[in-house]
């Protein structure tokens, strides 16, 4: 419970983060770029942390229709990340624009 509850902050932290930034932007000419950069490196700590906390809780007695449901959970969640982060890499490497 206690890593779900910090993979929750980590996402909520990063999601009024990103509105406040937004909201910056809109007010004076930025990169909205870097702003969507940031919220998916914390989107990409979030659902590590869920995943972490999704191990844990099967580790104990755990039913072959749980690790079903973990490996299906696993697997989705790489693939996000995984392509989040290349994405991540890609418009870092991009010149700014605003």
């Amino acid at each position: 419970m206690a890593i779900e509850f910090v993979a929750i902050v980590v996402l909520v932290i990063g999601v009024v983060e990103a509105l406040i930034e937004l909201a910056r932007v809109r007010m004076r000419s930025a990169d909205r770029r870097a702003v969507w950069l940031n919220f998916a490196r914390w989107l990409v700590a979030g659902m590590t942390l869920q995943l972490a906390a999704d191990v844990v809780s099967t580790s104990f007695d755990p039913t072959w229709d749980e690790i079903g449901h973990l490996g299906a959970i696993a697997g989705i969640r790489t693939f996000l990340s995984s392509f989040l982060d290349r994405e991540i890499d890609s418009k870092a490497e991009l010149p700014n624009t605003a």
